[in-house]
Parts: structure tokens; C-alpha cells; sequence
């Protein structure tokens, strides 16, 4: 797995930053210009460990994902998500699950419709494609959409963007419909501050609706960590985020790559 990801970062940055400033959750409301890409290399690792019924159910797994922005107007970035996962879960110590992937590929258009006095709106509609294994856990087998309403507010040297989306999901395989609720609502709020040149701090918090249709706590998280700018090109990035409740998971490694052109 680890040759995997070395292999997807270097094609990426040899043919090219962002999605939301990775390493947050949530979003902002900046847009790339007119004629102008930004590449992105993003990774996470995930851990969660539970007990049921006296059985240790240990989940590892994890995302690398390759993200193409390109600015259609000054205002208006169209972007391109691809996704490449693996998961695994132990009981007992037994692995019962190894699955690994291309997930459901994601095309996204931002729209920044108002800006005055650090004040700024977005809105990001969106379509998710089928072209992951659902059979495998890797997609849903049909297409979905949603949508993000964005906000940002910049007051020097903070940024504070907050996120309410929603997103209606939809299944292939009778087994997803009848577990899973098909429309989730997200509620999200970030900060980040430049400390010194060059180095930003971020910290982000959220919660969204349970996909479960048997678990009725949602997700809630925290998330802390820094973007720092190599280059008026090139961002590196390094974040944890942690979960609040039993509904989300314990903790997740962030880390990503981001190439301007």
C-alpha cells in the first residue's frame, strides 16, 4: 500500500492546490481564476477500535485522493475528485474484511456569488459517480448528488468558513437501501491563522447525519493541524482529526500535497 500512494503523489505532482484547504473539512469560498489549475494530492489513515458483544472489532483503512480544479471564470472553479481506498476489520484479532479500490469519482462546480468587506458566499453543487466497487464497500452503485452553502469571513490574519450542506444519496444493492438513509445533512466550522510567514495553523470542528439507519448519535469531530506554503507553487499540509462521539471514528491522519499552475 505504501508504493501505492508514493506512486499516485509523484504522478501527480509530475503532471501538476484547494479542495478545502486540505488539511480541513470544511470548505472555503476561494476559486482559482479564470484559466488557472491547482492539483491535489490528499491522504488520510483511519483507526477505530469498538467492543460488541465482548467481540474487539479493530478498523484500520484509509484514502488517497487526486483533486483537479480548474477556474471556468474568476469566480467559478470546476473540480474533479478521484479517490482511491482500502479498509480492513478485525474481529478478535481475525480479519474478516480486506478490501481495497478505486471509490466513487466526484464533479463538483464552486460558485462564489457575493464578496464585500472580507464577507464572501459560495455555492457548490455536485454529482458523485459510480465508478466504485460497490459490491466491495468501495461506492454506491448509482449516482448521488449534493449540495454546499459556503462561507467565509476574513478578518487579518484569521479566516473563519463555515459549511451546511446536504447530499442525497442513492444505492445499487437492496442491502445499502436497507441499512443506509439516503439524505445526510453536514454542519461544519473552520478557522485557520498564519503565524508566521509561510506557516498556517488550522483547526476545524463538524458533525453531519448518521448514514446508519439503526444508529441515531451523529458523527461529530474536531480536527487540528497546519498548512505551510514551500513555494508560492507548492502547499504541504499535516492534520489529526479526532472523533467527539462513538459515532465517528477515533482518529484519522491528514496529509497532502498541493501544486499550483
Amino acid at each position: 500500500m505504501i508504493k501505492k500512494v508514493f506512486t499516485m503523489i509523484v504522478i501527480v505532482l509530475w503532471y501538476g492546490a484547494a479542495f478545502a484547504a486540505h488539511p480541513l473539512i470544511t470548505d472555503d469560498t476561494g476559486s482559482q481564476g479564470k484559466g488557472k489549475l491547482l492539483i491535489e494530492m490528499n491522504s488520510e489513515f483511519t483507526h477505530n477500535k469498538e467492543t460488541e458483544e465482548d467481540v474487539i472489532i479493530k478498523e484500520t483503512g484509509g484514502e488517497v485522493a487526486a483533486i483537479l480544479s480548474y477556474g471556468i471564470t474568476d469566480n467559478a472553479d470546476i473540480v474533479l475528485g478521484l479517490p482511491y481506498q482500502w479498509s480492513k476489520t478485525k474481529e478478535d484479532g481475525e480479519t474478516t474484511s480486506d478490501e481495497d479500490g478505486v471509490s466513487d469519482m466526484s464533479l463538483e462546480i464552486k460558485w462564489r456569488f457575493f464578496e464585500k468587506e472580507g464577507l464572501s458566499l459560495a455555492l457548490k453543487p455536485g454529482l458523485t459517480l459510480p465508478t466504485g466497487d460497490e459490491e466491495k464497500g468501495l461506492g454506491n452503485g448509482r449516482a448521488s448528488y449534493g449540495l454546499n452553502f459556503i462561507t467565509t469571513k476574513e478578518v487579518k490574519p484569521w479566516a473563519f468558513h463555515l459549511n451546511v450542506a446536504y447530499t442525497h444519496n442513492e444505492y445499487k444493492l437492496e442491502a445499502d437501501k436497507d441499512a443506509n438513509r439516503k439524505d445526510i445533512w453536514h454542519v461544519s466550522l473552520a478557522t485557520e491563522v498564519e503565524v508566521v510567514k509561510n506557516l498556517r495553523l488550522v483547526a476545524n470542528a463538524g458533525m453531519e447525519r448518521n448514514a446508519n439507519k439503526e444508529l441515531h448519535t451523529h458523527p461529530a469531530f474536531i480536527l487540528g493541524g497546519f498548512i505551510y506554503s514551500v513555494s508560492e507553487r507548492l502547499d504541504v499540509d499535516f492534520g489529526v482529526k479526532a472523533g467527539i462521539n462513538k459515532s465517528e471514528t477515533d482518529y484519522t491522519i491528514l496529509a497532502g500535497l498541493a501544486r499550483r499552475f
